[in-house]
């Protein structure tokens, strides 16, 4: 049987670090590329990280691809209090070895998707502005794409960066909007799914003692928003939304109840810029644009995530 061709959008981060190990770690896809943007932090930071962490999965053969250093339109803070100022916990990794790609992001997108017509899966993990500016160049490319997941939202308006927005869709919103305007069907992962789907602090820090290079890694990288969510904010579990979309992307079947809305960004409101707005009662007759993973298997969202460490 021959393998799914995955391309993932991304911005490391700690949590994009987990997600990328877990795809690096499964046999059923080939990942053909990493595209980087700025998000989490800057893109000199996300463009290091990506080469790591190809370096630390095994798998120097994945080609890291440099993108977009800015949103869209309006710049927007990052996150580097929650992953530290380089995105994976300050904690000075040695350099990669590998070298990133001459080819811009936006362009190995559009490649990839015609070299691999109607198979590609695309998992967005950052904000999306290399897929929209892609976009932009090229109108056609969701017709080339299989599947298209991705983390990002808040479906209730219960938002991370805002009251109301999620950090990934509130980074960039411009770029979500061309993005969720143009895909006839997206399946999403949002930030409320994410804090529905916690892993227990005692359970990640079991697998992250297992002998491997990548459990290593990611107890180093990892401790800073790890001891960030128990200490700070007192959360008993720690979420990482994009192992999450990951587990979504790899086992479609992990995703036990979806549903299926338009889905609209918001780009103007004082209070709501950024924010994910579902029709849920089908109001405004608009098509459903998405499919929204409500629960997921934590099951298979466990056992994923331990088999990625275990390396």
């Amino acid at each position: 049987m021959s393998k799914i061709p995955l391309l993932i959008d991304t911005d490391p981060g700690v949590d994009d670090a987990l997600a990328i190990l877990m795809a690096l770690n499964e046999p059923s896809v080939q990942v053909v590329g990493l595209t980087v943007a700025a998000g989490n932090v800057g893109l000199q930071h996300t463009v290091a990280n990506a080469l790591k962490l190809v370096e630390v999965g095994n798998a120097p053969q994945v080609p890291v691809f440099k993108g977009c250093d800015a949103p869209l339109v309006h710049p927007s803070p990052d996150a580097a209090d929650v992953h530290g100022a380089d995105g994976f916990g300050d904690v000075n990794y040695p350099k990669a070895n590998g070298t990133v790609h001459d080819e811009h992001a936006v362009q190995a997108i559009l490649r990839l998707s015609h070299e691999h017509t109607g198979q590609l899966l695309l998992v967005a993990l950052g904000p999306l502005t290399n897929i929209a500016a892609a976009l932009k160049i090229d109108p056609t490319l969701p017709q080339r794409i299989a599947r298209f997941v991705v983390m990002g939202g808040a479906v209730t308006a219960h938002g991370n960066l805002t009251p109301a927005a999620e950090f990934n869709i509130a980074f960039d919103p411009e770029a979500a909007k061309v993005v969720f305007d143009a895909f006839p069907m997206t399946e999403l992962v949002d930030w409320e799914a994410t804090i529905a789907h916690g892993l227990p602090h005692d359970q990640i820090e079991t697998w992250l003692e297992q002998d491997s290079e990548a459990a290593r890694f990611y107890e180093l990288i990892s401790r800073r928003t790890r001891n960030w969510a128990k200490s700070l904010r007192g959360f008993g579990d720690w979420h990482s939304a994009d192992s999450l979309a990951m587990t979504v992307a790899l086992e479609p079947r992990a995703a036990l109840r979806t549903e299926r809305r338009p889905l609209m960004v918001e780009t103007r409101g004082e209070w709501t810029r950024g924010a994910t707005v579902i029709d849920w009662n089908r109001q405004t007759g608009r098509a459903d644009n998405v499919q929204i993973a409500l629960e997921v298997d934590t099951r298979a969202y466990f056992s994923r995530v331990k088999r990625a460490l275990g390396g």
